[in-house]
C-alpha cells in the first residue's frame, strides 16, 4: 500500500470510528501493526490526529484518535488526489479490458474463417 494510501485509508477509518484499535487498523487495511503505529505517530506529530487515552477505562492503553481541523483538510486533499487516481487506474483497465475484446473478437472470428475454409475442402 502507498504511503499516502494508507494515510488516506487510516484518516478515513478514523473518522468513521474514532474508537477504533491500531490493531483493528492494521487488520482492516492489511498492513503491519508497526506501519500503523508509525503512521499514527507521524500523524499525531503533523498535528493532524490528536490520540487521546481513555481515562475511566479500565483499559488505560486504549485511546481515541481524532482528527484536527488540519487532519480534516489534509483528508479531504488525500480523498481528492485518491479519486483522481483510482479514476485513472480505472480508465486505463477499462482501455485494455476494450483492447483484450477486440483482440479476441479478431481471434475467433479468424478462427471461424479457418474453420470454415476447412470444412469447405
Amino acid at each position: 500500500m502507498f504511503a499516502e494510501d494508507a494515510r488516506y485509508q487510516i484518516l478515513k477509518r478514523l473518522k468513521n470510528n474514532p474508537e477504533i484499535s491500531q490493531r483493528q487498523l492494521a487488520r482492516d487495511l492489511g498492513i503491519s501493526l508497526g506501519k500503523v503505529n508509525y503512521c499514527l505517530g507521524a500523524l499525531i506529530e503533523k498535528g493532524m490526529v490528536k490520540g487521546r487515552n481513555f481515562g475511566c477505562s479500565e483499559n488505560k492503553g486504549k485511546y481515541m484518535y481524532l482528527l484536527t481541523p488540519a487532519g480534516i483538510e489534509n483528508k479531504a486533499a488525500l480523498t481528492a488526489r485518491f479519486l483522481k487516481r483510482k479514476m485513472a487506474e480505472y480508465e486505463a483497465l477499462r482501455n485494455e479490458i476494450e483492447e483484450i475484446k477486440k483482440d479476441l473478437s479478431e481471434e475467433a472470428l479468424q478462427e471461424l474463417a479457418r474453420q470454415s475454409k476447412e470444412g469447405a475442402l
